[in-house]
């Protein structure tokens, strides 16, 4: 009986680690898409928003609530729903300035967070590295940008 109580606990603790993973898989998912977008890709775009689509509804209401999560959910659904590029990067400056408000109040990643921003597009986007890859202009102005925060 005890063992099977030990079992119990064990098994627990470890459902709720997995959950713990969640956070930084969707800011993952989330550089994939910026990946694509700066490779000027709008079909891997595309199929990474709609990766993202799954990322977002599967984390735990008590990371992304329902106002962020709806917000989030519009852009990604309109990048996975659009093979047009330029459309995509439209709806990614949103999604991105959503990404970041969500990073401000939970912690997405145990490395740093770089916000980084185009003042050509007037706008930011989230990175796992210091370096500049705008994912609004790709190789036409690659190195666009500069670093704003790091979280």
């Amino acid at each position: 009986m005890l063992a099977l109580i030990a079992t119990a606990f064990t098994q627990n603790s470890f459902a709720q680690d997995s959950t713990k993973t969640e956070p930084a898989q969707l800011l993952n998912t989330y550089y994939k898409l910026k990946d694509a977008l700066v490779g000027s890709n709008s079909t891997l775009a595309a199929a990474n928003a709609e990766e993202l689509v799954k990322a977002i509804n599967s984390t735990d209401k008590e990371i992304v609530n329902d106002d962020a999560r709806a917000n989030l959910l519009k852009d990604a659904n309109a990048i996975a729903q659009s093979k047009d590029i330029k459309l995509q990067r439209e709806k990614f400056a949103t999604l991105s300035n959503n990404m970041f408000e969500l990073a401000k109040t939970v912690k997405l990643s145990a490395e740093p967070v770089y916000q980084q921003y185009c003042p050509m597009k007037k706008a930011s986007w989230l990175s796992n590295e210091k370096a500049i890859k705008n994912p609004y202009y790709g190789n036409a102005m690659l190195t666009c940008g500069s670093v704003k925060t790091t979280l």
